[in-house]
């Protein structure tokens, strides 16, 4: 159980940080709330006292013998302010307490996370610019906001990232408290996730198993570090990782197209997508009506090695490859991904056993990730943004 300063400024979305709250509070952690006074026009104190299990306070003379303001800051392990409006990270960046929130921030010496929600023009103002910053010099942890439906009927750039990738990072950032520096920041990096559906009909598909959600933890946290991603998404339902450019695709010829149009001015790929190795030679143009007798045998051709021809073509960039691999008669997991690694030619290959249960569809994951300089790094089961974070090392080491 870690202790846990959850900051609330005055945002609409201060609404979305009660769904945040619950999710640490289930996760285990010793959660206390330190709403500012807007914050509190927005959600009242008893909702945040009533999931927290623990008393809220927006003020610095509240059981001020306990002297509040400083020993909230000492004892967290984790500060989170969600939503971090215009106003407090101007407050923050410039060092003025004038409640419990900007008092705690002063005196916590953990790492600081801050989820901005505001209006597009306000993100994009100069002072703004200029504060995220001096906080991120600083060494605290800015996340991009997403970008969608804001307040009014405008949409942009300002929405509060979505609770879950929030904890998620929470969740990274305690157990590896370094996991989200900015060393890819301008990085150019393009990231595929999920599964590529090759049609038989207008309603079946050959397909696998691939939720995506191991290239989105890569594409969240590549974020979170500064780089500017472009995510090319097969077939995943998942909420937009902040920060994040998505490209939408089906196929593998439509995925090979966005990939190696993204491709040609990145600094990094990581092709973390299933693509199918073949496709049906030809698709119906009308459902396959079931007929009596034995079904009629589909006809495959290949699917073009997108990572090959990646590597082929490259003009500087760094290739990351994911091998989902059995073990069989014929060699170990590890065994078949070194095979793989050699013949591929890419940079980094993140081999991962699957099957049982494993891997795909999952929130946590184990893989080894092979260097083709003879190089591995274990990465033990756990969490897919734990993993995230070790690719991202391994990328920003190479990168360096």
């Amino acid at each position: 159980m870690s202790r846990i300063v959850l900051g609330v400024s005055g945002g609409i979305a201060a609404y979305k940080a009660a769904d945040l709250l619950r999710k640490l509070v289930e996760a285990g952690h010793d959660v206390t709330v330190a709403p500012t006074e807007a914050a509190l026009r927005f959600v009242g104190t008893p909702t945040w006292a009533a999931l927290s299990h623990r008393p809220v306070s927006s003020d610095v003379w509240t059981d001020a013998a306990d002297v509040p303001h400083v020993r909230l800051g000492r004892d967290a392990e984790l500060v989170v302010v969600a939503p971090a409006t215009a106003d407090l990270l101007a407050k923050a960046a410039h060092g003025l307490a004038d409640d419990l929130l900007t008092n705690t921030l002063l005196t916590a010496r953990c790492p600081v996370l801050f989820a901005p929600a505001m209006h597009t023009e306000m993100w994009e103002h100069p002072a703004t610019v200029e504060n995220v910053r001096t906080l991120r010099r600083r060494g605290a942890i800015v996340l991009e906001p997403a970008t969608g439906r804001l307040t009014g009927a405008d949409t942009g750039k300002g929405r509060l990232p979505e609770p879950a990738e929030i904890a998620q990072l929470c969740e990274l950032v305690l157990s590896r408290p370094g996991a989200l520096s900015q060393d890819l920041a301008g990085r150019r990096i393009v990231v595929t996730a999920g599964g590529t559906r090759e049609p038989l009909d207008p309603v079946r598909f050959l397909g696998n198993a691939s939720s995506g959600r191991q290239g989105y933890a890569v594409a969240t946290v590549a974020a979170a570090r500064g780089a500017r991603v472009t995510l090319i998404a097969a077939n995943v339902e998942l909420p937009v990782p902040s920060g994040a450019d998505v490209i939408r695709v089906g196929d593998a010829l439509s995925l090979r197209e966005a990939v190696l149009k993204a491709a040609a001015d990145a600094d990094v790929v990581v092709m973390a997508a299933a693509v199918a190795d073949f496709r049906p030679v030809t698709a119906a143009e009308h459902k396959i009506k079931k007929a009596a007798g034995a079904p009629q045998p589909v006809a495959l051709e290949a699917n073009p090695d997108i990572l090959a021809e990646l590597v082929a073509g490259r003009s500087g960039q760094l290739l990351v490859g994911f091998a989902a691999e059995t073990g069989d008669a014929s060699g170990s997991v590890l065994e078949h991904g070194r095979a793989k690694l050699a013949a591929k030619g890419c940079d980094l290959l993140v081999v991962n056993a699957v099957g049982e249960g494993r891997a795909f569809g999952q929130a946590e994951n184990a893989a080894v990730i092979l260097d083709a300089a003879g190089g591995e790094v274990d990465v033990p089961f756990g969490p897919k943004a734990v993993l995230a974070a070790a690719i991202c090392d391994a990328i920003a080491a190479r990168l360096d």
